[in-house]
Parts: C-alpha cells; structure tokens; sequence
C-alpha cells in the first residue's frame, strides 16, 4: 500500500473540496478573504500602532480593510507611513483578486442554477398535485380539463414529466391550452421510464398520476413499463391511484398485473369501437358522452341523500328537480347502474346522479307534474334486418364487424367498401350478419356512386390509419361531402357515422351534415381526466361501457310520449321508469348539426316543459 505525504494528502483533500462545485468555491474565497483582512489588520496592529490608533483601533482598521476589498477607491483618502500604506495597498490589491473571483463563481452559479431550471431538472415540492406522465396529443385536453375541474379551487397544480425540452412542451401548452386559470401547470425534463426521473414529481404527495400512451408504434409497451415501475417502487402508507390507457384489448391483462391493485386502466380499442358501432345505432351517442366526460357541462356525482332512505329506487327517480339519478352505490362500494326499479335505498347508500356540478344537485319539494295522458305504452318490437355500408379499413374493422355482428339482427348485411378486401373477415362465419366487399377507393366520387348507397340504412366511414392524423381527417371530410351530396341527388337518407381524429376537425366537418362523429382519442383522454379527478367513478363508466351492463341509448321520442305533446320531462322520466329505465336527457334532431351541444340536452329540470317530435329521442340508461 502506497503512503501518501502529508503535503499530498493536503492536496487530494483540497481538490476534492474543490470538486464540490460552486458551494466549495464561495467557501475557499470566503476563507481566503477572511484570512487577508485577519492578516493585514494584525500586521498593522504591530508595525503602524500609531495609525491603527488614530484609524480608532483594529477593530476599525479590520472593518475598513474589509470595505477596501470590497471597493479599492476606498484606500484614495488613507494617509499614514509607507508600512500602513503598503499593507493597506496589499489587502486592496488581494480584495481585487479575491471579490473579482467570488463575482465570477457567483455569477457561473447563477447562470448554472438558471440552466438547469429551463432544463427542468429541478426537483418539485408539491402535494396534492396530478401528475401526467408522457407526451402526446392527449396532454392538452388533459391539462384543459384538469384546469377546468378545479376552477373552484384556490391553489391546484399538475406536473408533466416528459422526455421533452421544458420551455418546449411549456409553450406547446400555453399556445395550445391557453389560460389554465387557478391551475398551476409545471413541466420536467425525464423520461417516465427511467427511476430516478420519476422522483423529479413528487410522486408520494401527489393526489393522482396518469400515464399517457406515447406517439408511434406499439405505444402499450411503454405504458407497461411504466406501470411496472410505479408499482415496484417504495409508497407511503396513503398513494396515489394510477390511471392509464392501453391502445389494444389484449394489453389489457398484461397492464393490469403490471400496475396492481391500486391502479385503473382503461382498454381504449374496446370503447373506440363499441362508441363507432353503437352510435351506428343510435346517433347522437358520442356527443352524449362526451358532455358527460368532460367538465364544461354535466358530470356524474356519487351523493349521499337520508331524506331518500328506505324508498324504492324508482321513486328516487322522480325525487329530484336538478339532477338526473342513473343508479346507486351500496354502503360495501358496489355499484348499480340502473338498477331494478324496486331496489329499496338503504340508509348509508348512495345516489348516482348526473348534474352541472354537486351543488345545484336539488331533491325537489313536491314531485313535478306528470302528464298520464300523453304516456305511450309501446310494446316491445323487433327491429327488421337492415344493411350497412362501412367505408375504409384500419386495425379495429375487425372488432367493429365482430361487435355489430352481437348487435344485428339475423339477416343484416353489412359491406366493406375498401381498396383491399379484408379475407379473414369475409371468410369467418357469423351469426347476424353477411359481410361482403366492394372495391372502392374512399374519397373518389365515381366509386362511391357505384356502391348504390341507397340501399343502406346506415353508413360508418372509418378513419385510415395509415395516414398521419390530420392527413386522415382531411380524407374523412372529402368521403363525408361525397356522401352527403350522393344522398341529396338520391333522396334516400341513411345515417352516417365517421371516426376523426382531432375534435377541431368536427366543428369543420359540421358542413357535411354526418349524423354523428366519433373522437376516441378525446374521449379516452376525457374519462382518464374524470378517474383522476373521482377513482370511484370507474365502476360507473366500466358498467355503462360494457355491453352486459346497462348502457347510455338514444331512443326514438314517440316511444315515451305522444309526439308533438308538451309534456314536463317529469312525464318522460315517468314513461322510462315504467320500462324499466333511467332518462337523462333528450335529443332535438333539428338541432343535432348544431355546435357545440349538437341537439343534446341532459338533465333537464323535472318541471320543464318540453315538446319532442316523431324524429326527437329520448335519452336512458337502459340494459337492451
């Protein structure tokens, strides 16, 4: 083992002092200064006695040798022999060195610390806070919506964590959010999939995290390994609840093991599809949900009302003039969405209720006036086969044709009309439907005219995947306009239903006068929001977005009440609840081109009177 010297070991310590940075820097300057003014007061104490004297002591000449290192045209009004005035000239000369240094380390310091903050690797101190991890389209109706969630609030944050330029992604938001009110909204520099990035967020004192599926291919992979990481990592006694969403079905099992108990994950392919296929049926479907998801309009609560407890949950469905009850949740957590009207409330139940906000929530005083006669009692009737045209081909035609195959009735048709015939569709057996395919390019009028869209009820134009998103919407407008310009020549209306990409795209795309638009992407992104902001709420949405559960239907208007008849909403209520079903709402086809509720309106007062036509519907929650 090889000895060091004492003068060696005096130098590996002082330059691993020296490594420290700029802490080290001040401190040796510091020093360094200190011992200057300590020496050159003391040698003046001893060598000029009578001129520390009439300075008014050593006290004074150490405060003043320590100006004149800090300033040298201190020393222009010293007087005295040369010994004072030469060591008064050493320390001003060594102040010039020494403050000149200091200056510079201090200032690399700041510009350092400065740095490093636009770099955003800065830690954050925050609690209460939700953090979103990863970048991609979906973060700015996020922010948007978190924004407006906590309008109310005095302070609230979110924090983005995103293997992006911090000022970049900061200006991204601003130009594309705009004012985010009381919301404060930070961003890091990190990637999600790194440990030690995921504590730049302040993780432990965060009320929620969100995990955002990425830009390019095979975006579940990283959402996994995301999750992997929250959950292998050390939590305090109270974490947050994680919510994330997986592009495709078969991802989901595999994220769910990988994120454990404490997280929700949402499939996306699945309600993409199921959100195209049902507003097929009844459109008007997607923009329903949407004014539920989102925060500008109606929301779905969970309220606790005693006054109500002990009656039957078809009573409580005319209890309520503000507020529409869509089913409860039991004293155990379960839920039930539009349960069997004799469902009795016990006492610490709860109520689900869709409403503008919790308090304008109101348990009316008197039960609102119900007109009987204008009641109609329609039979239960089966719909007749019809025939459907589906316009392009991208990865979830498959699951559309399987789901609308559940939906049909025996003996509906449904055609592809695409460039490709898609052969394991047209080869695999179904029980309702016949699919067929039709050579035909989307967005050319000839092929289209040769489809003889007069024969079908029903229209979807799916978005093309293998175009970038903008791109594929643009070809989704020209396919609608052809479509819509077709039906007007033929005088044979049937239903258009189209997916988009952006939800700026829909309100341009209102020309086109399709009957319903389908953005899974916004929605995806707005019930992310909505599980972050209320965990409970995901038994909610996992029921009324599963095909065996009750589910949100737009029903023709004359089924409920005699058309044309103006009847409180109070009487629709009454009329669904004989059915066995919950109304929230009702939709004007007049209207339904019209942004931005597009004929939609939910939760109406219960003494509202309204007038709903033959092409009207009325708005339940119903299983079938």
């Amino acid at each position: 083992m090889v000895r060091l010297g004492v003068r060696r070991r005096a130098r590996v310590w002082f330059d691993g002092t020296m490594d420290r940075g700029a802490a080290a820097l001040i401190g040796w300057l510091g020093l360094a200064s200190l011992v200057l003014v300590s020496v050159v007061t003391g040698l003046a104490a001893l060598f000029a006695p009578k001129e520390t004297y009439a300075d008014g002591g050593w006290a004074n000449v150490l405060w003043r040798s320590v100006l004149r290192t800090l300033d040298p045209g201190t020393m222009g009004g010293d007087g005295g022999g040369p010994v004072y005035l030469g060591l008064m000239l050493v320390v001003t000369i060594g102040g010039i060195f020494l403050v000149s240094s200091l200056i510079g380390v201090l200032t690399t310091g700041l510009n350092d610390a400065i740095t490093n903050l636009r770099k955003g690797r800065s830690p954050v101190i925050a609690q209460g806070h939700i953090v979103v991890l990863g970048w991609s389209d979906q973060v700015f109706t996020v922010v948007s919506e978190l924004a407006a969630a906590n309008r109310g609030s005095r302070r609230s944050s979110v924090v983005v964590l995103a293997d992006r330029d911090k000022v970049e992604m900061e200006d991204q938001i601003r130009a594309r959010v705009g004012d985010t009110g009381r919301t404060r909204v930070v961003c890091r520099s990190g990637s999600p999939l790194k440990r030690t990035d995921l504590d730049l967020v302040s993780l432990d004192t965060a009320r929620a995290v969100m995990v955002l599926s990425p830009a390019g291919d095979d975006p579940d992979i990283d959402v996994i390994k995301v999750l992997l990481l929250l959950n292998n990592r050390p939590w305090p006694a109270v974490r947050p609840h994680v919510v994330a969403a997986v592009q495709e079905s078969a991802n989901v099992a595999a994220a769910k093991l990988a994120a454990g108990r404490h997280a929700l994950i949402v499939d996306a392919d699945d309600i993409a599809v199921r959100m195209v296929v049902q507003s097929h049926r009844q459109s008007g479907l997607s923009t329903v949900c949407t004014d539920l998801l989102d925060f500008a309009g109606n929301e779905i609560y969970i309220r606790a009302e005693p006054s109500l407890a002990g009656r039957v949950y078809g009573e409580v469905l005319g209890a309520f003039e503000a507020g529409a009850p869509i089913g409860l949740r039991r004293a155990d957590g379960t839920i039930a969405v539009n349960p069997p009207m004799d469902t009795v409330l016990a006492e610490n139940d709860e109520v689900i209720l869709i409403a503008e906000d919790d308090l304008l929530i109101e348990v009316a005083a008197e039960p609102a006036r119900v007109h009987g006669d204008a009641i109609v009692l329609v039979p239960d009737s089966k719909r007749a086969p019809d025939r459907t045209l589906m316009v392009g081909w991208n990865s979830r035609a498959d699951r559309v044709v399987d789901l609308l195959d559940r939906f049909a009735e025996p003996g509906s048709v449904l055609d592809v009309a695409a460039p490709l015939a898609p052969e394991e569709a047209l080869a695999a057996q179904r029980a309702n439907v016949t699919v067929g395919h039709k050579r035909c390019q989307p967005t050319s009028r000839r092929d289209l005219e040769a489809m003889e869209l007069g024969g079908y009820q029903n229209i979807i134009v799916l978005s093309d995947d293998s175009a970038e998103p903008d791109h594929a919407d643009d070809r989704t407008l020209v396919t609608l306009l052809h479509l819509r310009d077709i039906e007007v020549n033929l005088g044979e209306p049937y239903s258009i239903v189209t997916e988009m990409n952006d939800d700026g795209n829909r309100e341009v795309a209102q020309v086109t006068k399709a009957d319903d638009f389908v953005v899974s992407a916004r929605l995806i992104s707005l019930l992310m929001t909505q599980l972050a902001e209320n965990r409970h709420l995901y038994e909610v949405f996992a029921d009324l977005f599963d095909a065996s559960g009750a589910e949100i239907h737009l029903k023709p208007a004359g089924d409920y009440v005699q058309p044309g008849a103006e009847v409180t909403f109070a009487t629709v209520v009454e009329s669904a609840r004989r059915r066995g079903e919950s109304a929230i709402g009702f939709r004007r086809r007049d209207d339904a081109d019209q942004p931005p509720f597009y004929g939609v309106v939910l939760n109406p007062r219960r003494s509202r009177l309204v007038r709903l036509d033959a092409g009207d519907s009325v708005i339940v929650i119903a299983t079938d």
